[in-house]
């Protein structure tokens, strides 16, 4: 199945008449959803309630839907065991992605950190460097952060 997900892609970029170097909306997917299980995997314990996050995350923000999120996740997994470098998937986010996008992003990536109610230093660090790779500024970044725990504080869950 993880073989039909990644040839959906191609066909999209193909079917799309994508020139080299441009992205497609599958790729802007799936280098977001490898740096959701960078973050998930910071720990190095990718838990059930961090999987859930990140399921809930691709079809609620993504538009996936349940089988196409799994696949999502799988590539994902996949992508993140394959590279110890961020760069490609960040330098693919911040060149495609709006300035709002990015911090909606960081937001994104502090409800998985969150997931386990745990945000051990490892992680914080994970996410001060991908905000710099991604250029979110610190401040953006905090508040980011700050709307995530007021969320789950108020019992909130998106």
């Amino acid at each position: 199945m993880l073989d039909r997900f990644l040839a959906f892609f191609e066909d999209r970029k193909a079917a799309a008449g994508a020139p080299d170097g441009a992205h497609t909306p599958d790729e802007f997917h799936l280098a977001a959803a490898t740096l959701l299980v960078h973050a998930a995997t910071a720990d190095a314990d990718f838990g059930t309630a961090e999987r859930k996050r990140i399921e809930w995350l691709c079809e609620n923000e993504f538009g996936l839907s349940h089988d196409e999120a799994h696949d999502l996740i799988a590539a994902a997994e996949r992508e993140a065991g394959d590279s110890v470098h961020l760069l490609r998937f960040t330098r693919t986010i911040k060149d495609g992605f709006s300035y709002e996008e990015r911090v909606h992003l960081m937001e994104m990536l502090w409800e998985v950190v969150y997931a386990d109610e745990l945000v051990e230093a490892h992680e914080a660090q994970l996410m001060r460097r991908i905000a710099g790779l991604i250029y979110v500024e610190d401040r953006d970044s905090g508040m980011a952060r700050a709307r995530v725990r007021a969320r789950l504080e108020g019992g909130e869950s998106r």
